[in-house]
């Protein structure tokens, strides 16, 4: 009888590891061809935000398509044009109004191994005086190895600090909150997110970089609100990029001090 028993149960146990393994591939399918948004060529790159008689602020993004803004078609209403905006009216811990110059070298798709070509293109002509970086969603999502997408993450953080720029980097955001992505599925690349944003903040910390907890500090919203995302239940939507503006700011505003102090 018991080891009628232990078979019955070996046999489930495999009926529901194989049940769930095609389930996830099922769902894995699905989510890769979902209809995602796409860069909007509109977006613009390079802009001035502020009075132009305050004192600059060199702003520079680098990273995935969240740093580019997919998922919203104006410039205003990407991380980077929310964060300007926010700096350039004084808002934050360390008050002041700015002339934010906003750039970004962000690649829609890119991976922690990218970094090196974007760094090396932040880093032409006149040298920024801060660069944000959010990156890790595309690692985490393609099951990369943390420690080695980390340690690429690190080597880009390095470079910029030994030009002399200020880095913080907006570590991989709550993937467990994104909608186009369906459960069980979504809590696996939950998981992975976590673990790669556990070995972002080592690897940036160790090299001299500032990290935001970007799915502590926004992942609770964006888990109650749909509308931080866009129609893609993927990218965040103009709200979202405000959460994620006033989660970087404190962090970007403390940089841009350390730059006037020079």
């Amino acid at each position: 009888m018991a080891v009628r028993v232990g078979r019955a149960a070996a046999l489930t146990l495999l009926a529901g590891t194989v049940g769930g393994a095609a389930l996830l591939a099922g769902e894995a399918l699905v989510a890769r061809t979902r209809r995602y948004a796409q860069p909007e060529m509109g977006l613009t790159l390079r802009a001035t935000v502020g009075d132009r008689s305050a004192p600059p602020l060199r702003l520079v993004l680098l990273g995935d398509s969240l740093a580019l803004g997919v998922g919203v078609d104006q410039m205003a209403d990407t991380v980077g044009g929310q964060l300007a905006r926010l700096l350039s009216e004084g808002d934050g811990p360390t008050a002041g109004r700015r002339r934010v110059e906003l750039s970004s070298v962000g690649v829609s798709g890119s991976r922690s191994t990218d970094l090196a070509t974007q760094v090396a293109r932040a880093l032409l002509g006149q040298l920024p005086d801060v660069a944000v970086i959010l990156i890790g969603a595309n690692d985490a999502t393609g099951l990369r190895r943390p420690v080695e997408a980390a340690a690429h993450l690190g080597a880009a953080v390095r470079r910029l600090r030994t030009a002399g720029v200020e880095v913080v980097v907006g570590t991989c955001p709550d993937l467990g909150a994104v909608r186009s992505i369906a459960p069980p599925l979504r809590q696996v690349v939950g998981w992975a997110g976590r673990v790669t944003a556990r070995a972002q903040a080592r690897a940036v910390h160790e090299s001299g970089g500032h990290t935001v907890d970007l799915a502590a500090e926004a992942g609770p919203v964006f888990r109650a609100d749909a509308g931080t995302l866009c129609y893609d239940g993927y990218h965040p939507s103009a709200d979202g990029y405000r959460v994620w503006a006033h989660a970087l700011l404190p962090a970007v505003a403390r940089a841009a001090s350390g730059v006037d102090r020079r």
